[in-house]
């Protein structure tokens, strides 16, 4: 019998966690034998077969605790740029819920970016938004997040 050794923690910003991502965690944690647990604010009903971490509203209440809850290994779904840069510094895996597994080295860029969108957003202009989920989004999502399964459970 093939026996998948169990991995670290999966730790979902579930705030803005599309509820297609949501599913196709718990499915693949069930796969591999990991914990999943969803951090979010009390404006959101979470109910599942994962373990839910209820926060305040404040800004940032969901970040906090998502960097206070990880520890290296660990891998956590988040599409916060600014939360993905704290997280690769403590040695997690870090996904979007589109699929894109953040390394350290496009982080400058990513975090460049975030700077200057907001400083339009600021001055009254606008920017563009993310882009209605597709099927593809899913599919892209669900490799990425069995690539990283399999790599911490190695």
């Amino acid at each position: 019998m093939n026996r998948i050794k169990k991995c670290g923690r999966v730790i979902v910003d579930a705030d803005a966690c599309p509820q297609k991502a949501k599913h196709i965690i718990v499915t693949l944690a069930k796969k591999y034998c990991t914990e999943v647990i969803m951090v979010a604010s009390f404006n959101h009903n979470l109910v599942g077969e994962f373990e839910v971490v209820v926060v305040g509203n404040e800004p940032e209440a969901a970040d906090l605790t998502v960097i206070n809850l990880t520890k290296k290994g660990d891998i956590v779904v988040t599409q916060d740029w600014g939360l993905a840069a704290v997280l690769l510094g403590k040695g997690v895996h870090v996904v979007s819920p589109h699929g894109k597994i953040y390394c350290e080295e496009k982080m400058d860029f990513l975090l460049e970016q975030r700077h200057i969108k907001a400083k339009i957003r600021r001055s009254g202009g606008k920017t563009k938004g993310p882009s209605a989920r597709t099927k593809e989004d899913d599919e892209h999502f669900s490799r990425a997040l069995e690539e990283l399964l399999l790599k911490s459970s190695s």
